[in-house]
């Protein structure tokens, strides 16, 4: 066989990436350049089918279906001309990709046959023509491309849901921390000077002036939220550990706090978890008095709320709320934990640890 001239095989790699305008990756073009010099004659029209199989192998990641049929049809149009001995290597090299492609809508059950004649194929003896030979090289081939490619694209598109799932219970535990805190500050205002016998206008003024700073503090928390999730933007940290105090007094809880720590890597688990337990205490024990106490202690950050009880103490059941859960999926993606249940002379505490890893 009469082999296509380099400077044609070369042109191959440069026309396909002139003419898709894109950047191809250097397997593409050397497989490409294999393909051609190795089974296609030289004739005139060898090298123009030659031309449009490179370029469909060069293009195949942009697109996949396109480059299959042109490298099908110029293959097989090769083939009965007599210019081209491919057994469809080309074809299942632009084939890979399509499958990736469309993983996630081909049915499992689709491939078993694919599956099957690829079996049937690699277990055929090969007949002693040419003819059969590659014909059965072509089914292999085929199958072989189009079942990695499904493989590959189901993997890919699992690891893409998992990240979407783990996004979306991010954005869920934030939102719930930030909202949630906010509302339940606001209930117990407004329930303190309910529960009033003779309320002055100026203690309702000042109550409903509590309560306007506390959503203009929850919308502009909302409103970093998306800028966070969207730039990523400064998260909360031990610096907003004061407002987050101030807002909880005004609640009406008697609030003791220790904070002594300084910056570290997990500054954002922990404000959350702080958050969290004081928006518990502020909704299930108004009017308690609470302690938090935020220390370093043997290589860790320790955390300890504990209320006295009041009005009432949150249940000590793991499955109490999305709050406590929330709160422990925060420490163990930092590499802590949490705990928290009944004290018993009464109340409830909450207790995390949180690792000094990139400490400051």
């Amino acid at each position: 066989m009469h082999l296509v001239p380099l400077d044609c095989v070369c042109g191959v790699a440069y026309g396909a990436t002139v003419t898709n305008r894109m950047r191809a990756s250097w397997p593409d073009i050397v497989a490409a350049i294999v393909v051609v010099a190795v089974f296609w004659a030289g004739s005139p029209l060898g090298v123009v089918l030659a031309l449009a199989t490179g370029a469909a192998m060069v293009a195949r990641r942009r697109a996949p279906l396109t480059a299959t049929l042109v490298a099908g049809v110029a293959t097989l149009t090769g083939t009965l001309l007599g210019v081209c001995q491919d057994p469809m290597l080309a074809t299942a090299w632009c084939l890979y990709p399509l499958a990736v492609e469309r993983a996630a809508r081909t049915r499992l059950v689709a491939a078993v046959p694919v599956g099957l004649f690829g079996a049937l194929a690699l277990v055929t003896g090969v007949p002693e023509d040419g003819l059969g030979e590659r014909l059965v090289v072509a089914v292999a081939a085929l199958s072989a491309a189009w079942l990695l490619g499904l493989a590959v694209g189901r993997q890919m598109a699992a690891a893409r849901e998992a990240e979407r799932a783990r996004v979306q219970l991010a954005v869920a535990r934030d939102v719930h921390d930030v909202v949630g805190h906010a509302l339940g500050v606001i209930v117990a205002e407004a329930g303190v000077v309910l529960s009033l016998p003779d309320v002055r206008e100026d203690e309702l003024r000042e109550t409903l002036t509590a309560v306007e700073c506390h959503a203009r503090t929850a919308l502009a928390d909302v409103q970093g939220l998306v800028r966070t999730l969207r730039t990523d933007g400064a998260a909360p940290g031990t610096e907003d550990l004061p407002a987050l105090f101030a807002a909880v007094r005004a609640a009406g809880v008697r609030l003791e706090t220790t904070v002594d720590i300084g910056e570290f890597d997990h500054a954002a688990t922990l404000f959350r978890i702080v958050q969290e337990a004081l928006h518990n205490v502020v909704r299930h024990a108004p009017g308690t008095t609470c302690a938090v106490d935020v220390r370093r202690e043997k290589g860790e950050v320790t955390v300890l709320i504990r209320d006295d009880g009041g009005a009432g103490a949150v249940p000590a059941s793991p499955g109490s709320g999305l709050g406590l859960t929330g709160m422990r999926e925060r420490a163990r993606l930092a590499g802590g934990s949490v705990t928290w249940g009944a004290r018993p002379e009464g109340g409830f505490q909450v207790r995390a640890s949180l690792p000094l890893a990139g400490d400051r």
